[in-house]
This record gives C-alpha cells, sequence and structure tokens, in this order.
C-alpha cells in the first residue's frame, strides 16, 4: 500500500455516526474523476444525490476533501453547509460561485483556493493518484454556526459536535509527470 493510501480522511478524527448513501450520475466509487471536475477542466462540482440520512436531520453539509495533497494537511476543494434537510440532490455546477445554484440559506465557505465555490481537483503532475472524498454530512440544527468567512477547520469543528450521520463518495484523480 502506498503512502498516499494511508493518510486518514477527515472523518476518521470525528466520533461514529449513521451511515446513508450518497451518489453521483458522473461518476462511481474508486473511479476516475471526471475532466469536468478538475480544475484545468470544467471546474464543476459534481451532481451528488443521497438518501437514508438519519431520523433528526435537520441540515446538510457537503464537503471535497484531498487528503493526498502533499501540503500535511491535505486541501479542502469544497465547504457547503445549511442546506435545508429537504435537499437531497445538488445538480452539477451547484457549487458555482456566489452560489445561483443553491438553495437559500445554503452557505460557501472558502476552499483552501481562497474561494467560496467548488475548486476542482489539480494535483502536481507526478504525485500519484489522489483522492478526493465528498462527503455528505447530516446534521442535528439547521444553522451549524459559522458564516462564509469560515475555514474548513471551523466548519469541521462543528461538525464533529452536530454531525448525526455521514456518507462519502471518493474518486481519485492523478496528472502524470
Amino acid at each position: 500500500m502506498s503512502e498516499l493510501r494511508r493518510r486518514p480522511l477527515p472523518h476518521d478524527f470525528h466520533p461514529p455516526v449513521a451511515a446513508f448513501e450518497v451518489t453521483s450520475e458522473g461518476f462511481d466509487e474508486g473511479a476516475t474523476l471526471p475532466d469536468a471536475q478538475v480544475h484545468a477542466g470544467g471546474n464543476t462540482s459534481p451532481q451528488l444525490s443521497w438518501s437514508g440520512a438519519p431520523e433528526g436531520t435537520r441540515s446538510y453539509a457537503v464537503t471535497c476533501y484531498d487528503p493526498d495533497a502533499p501540503t500535511g494537511s491535505g486541501f479542502w476543494h469544497w465547504v457547503l453547509f445549511d442546506l435545508p434537510a429537504s435537499v437531497t440532490e445538488l445538480p452539477a455546477g451547484a457549487g458555482a460561485a456566489g452560489g445561483a445554484g443553491l438553495p437559500d440559506g445554503a452557505v460557501q465557505a472558502r476552499n483552501d483556493y481562497g474561494t467560496r465555490d467548488f475548486g476542482g481537483a489539480a494535483p502536481p503532475p507526478g504525485d500519484g493518484p489522489h483522492r478526493y472524498v465528498f462527503t455528505v454530512y447530516a446534521v442535528d440544527q439547521e444553522k451549524l454556526g459559522p458564516d462564509e468567512n469560515a475555514t474548513p477547520a471551523q466548519v469541521g469543528f462543528m461538525l464533529r459536535f452536530h454531525a448525526i450521520g455521514r456518507a462519502r463518495l471518493i474518486a481519485e484523480y492523478e496528472v502524470p509527470a
């Protein structure tokens, strides 16, 4: 197993919660991330839909994280929260800047590109395959607490205490040397 495969996922540090399902029309679990989700390609958030969230879900959060980025702390590509509990799908492109494709009240915090939108995959050339972990969190309150100026770490801190369920979908992408 390569060094990349041993790097932990962000939820490995959170308490166990109920599992539910997330899927995408654009890719399957373990598949190569499509060019549409690559920074130098379409740079578009994928279509995601989820089902089976636990009772008591009052909102959702969605993140995309690369644990394999050579930063020592991974790389957050998307941080979205305060999605109403009635929302169980996001269309492709919903994570565009300005949030026009998002339901009212949803908040996009800064990603590690420094923007408030989905930022596509961009691993360094020759660094090997990176995993892109799309996680949907079922949250026990309508508003998580932070605002759009929150860092991914602040949002992760709040999710640690308020997530009651979690669904994840992982795809890979690499740029040859």
